[in-house]
């Protein structure tokens, strides 16, 4: 990795024609030869007639419902800056979930901004124009164009996003000047916030938040498209590992993660989480992410993870493999009672039921099976309101899915897990049963043994739609399905 001419400070932040010499860079400094020729000599890059970005016209009418729900109030809603990794080294950058729903954009430093007005707002989105050639910035800069890439033009922002685009280095001095009720969506950039500072309250901003949480529950047709697309690629990603299970027995969990995270970079922009691959005893912890045990023949593999497409709707489904293609009795017993779990649980998902009408039908037949077992002592009523399958069954049984795996995260609970679902809405029903490895209230046989089975069910009219229900989840389909795979 290179590391020569490149500054210690951001761009932004740094003098108009000075950039700052890395310590214990090779080169001393630029001589005036050099930069005359680093300025000249270069060809008129700039692109015109570029088409709007697929969501430009969703984008617009929810910069519209945003207006109507805060007249007379300036908003403000960042995208981000880059985040340091270690040194001089950045994590690969994220747009916030807010701004990238309301502009489609997704570059580092980008901020929209509301501006009331008497028929509502304009639109302003501030962004970093191109890399300036004339003071070496696009050379120079540690941010600069020849280090980390082209940027758009503002006049190409423009006309990708349908919105009037400025220069976000002015911004944080025009918005230290502003009068008036301002609102911002906070933890995303400081510089933003410091302008900011004696210009809003806590309280305006939470709201302000709320309401893009909320807001993004019902799915439009484009975010339900780019759900199926993240799910497809999905789908594809768990083909791929189970065709490499002999590879990953002979590595590590990390072989599995791998070659999902193959996937997910040639067909979208990321995973949308940390991927869960679990083997073992693993699969007893919820978010195992360390990925570093062994896949043996004979344990469970708990797979857990999404594609996150271009436009950051992420997929979200788990299934438990035989690592050998195989369950064991014990293993088949466990798997089938979330699966009926699960199944009750999808078909208590349809509009005009409570949000957790399907947590309650998948918990109810959990409790049963454990009852059944001899694990709890009945009623089944009676473990219910105490709880006590939580022991096992450990989490709730979905969440809302968009942008964010967890989306919709901010709003109110009685928006959420106490609303009512309504068609549009997109979210996980995943069930699980786990048996952790030193538990002596259960046999031997199911000690180390987790299960969890998660699929993205779409609201509709008229009931539901499993976006994955291309990955097969009965047992005896699950085993023939890798067989298919394998060969």
């Amino acid at each position: 990795m290179a590391d020569e001419l490149t500054p210690e400070t951001p761009e932004e932040e740094q003098p108009k024609k000075t950039h700052k010499q890395r310590k214990n860079g090779l080169y001393p400094g630029v001589s005036d030869e050099l930069a005359a020729s680093m300025r000249s000599g270069w060809a008129d890059t700039e692109l015109h007639g570029l088409a709007p970005i697929a969501q430009a016209g969703q984008t617009a009418a929810r910069r519209a419902a945003l207006s109507a729900r805060f007249p007379g109030e300036r908003l403000v809603i960042p995208a981000g800056r880059l985040k340091t990794r270690s040194n001089d080294t950045e994590y690969p950058f994220r747009a916030s979930t807010e701004y990238a729903y309301l502009t489609g954009d997704q570059t580092e430093n980008g901020v929209l901004v509301l501006e009331p007005t008497t028929g509502g707002h304009t639109s302003t989105v501030y962004l970093l124009p191109r890399s300036d050639r004339e003071n070496g910035e696009f050379w120079l800069s540690g941010q600069g164009e020849l280090w980390v890439g082209r940027r758009h033009s503002l006049a190409e922002a423009e006309q990708l996003l349908g919105i009037p685009a400025k220069d976000v280095r002015k911004l944080p001095e025009e918005l230290s000047e502003a009068t008036g009720p301002v609102r911002n969506v906070r933890g995303h950039d400081s510089v933003i916030e410091t302008a900011l500072t004696d210009k809003v309250t806590k309280e305006l901003d939470d709201e302000l938040r709320v309401y893009l949480s909320e807001a993004r529950a019902v799915k439009d047709e484009f975010e339900v498209g780019e759900l199926q697309k993240a799910v497809d690629s999905t789908v594809r990603g768990f083909e791929d590992v189970v065709k490499v299970l002999d590879k990953a027995q002979a590595t590590s969990e990390r072989y599995i993660e791998g070659t999902f995270f193959l996937r997910a970079r040639v067909e979208g922009n990321d995973v949308g989480y940390g991927t869960i691959a679990a083997s073992g005893e693993h699969a007893c912890t919820l978010h195992w992410v360390r990925n570093d045990g062994p896949v043996r023949s004979g344990d469970l593999l708990l797979l857990d993870a999404g594609v996150e497409t271009h436009t950051l709707y992420t997929a979200d489904v788990t299934r438990t493999l035989p690592v050998n293609g195989r369950f064991t009795e014990i293993q088949r017993k466990i798997y089938d009672a979330v699966y009926e779990s699960q199944e009750a649980g999808i078909a208590a998902v349809r509009p005009g039921a409570k949000f957790r009408d399907f947590h309650d039908a998948s918990q109810h037949v959990l409790a049963e099976k454990l009852v059944e077992w001899g694990l709890l002592e009945g009623p089944v009523e009676r473990v219910l309101e105490l709880g006590l399958q939580r022991r096992w069954t450990l989490h709730g049984t979905g969440h809302m899915l968009g942008m964010d795996v967890h989306d919709c995260a901010a709003a109110r609970t009685e928006a959420y897990v106490d609303g009512t679902l309504e068609p549009g809405m997109c979210l996980t029903v995943e069930p699980g049963l786990y048996f952790q490895a030193d538990d002596l209230t259960v046999p031997e046989e199911y000690r180390g043994i987790g299960v969890r089975i998660e699929d993205d069910i779409l609201v509709t009219e008229d009931g539901n739609r499993n976006l994955s229900a291309a990955l097969p989840r009965r047992s005896g389909e699950v085993e023939s399905w890798m067989a298919g795979l394998q060969g």
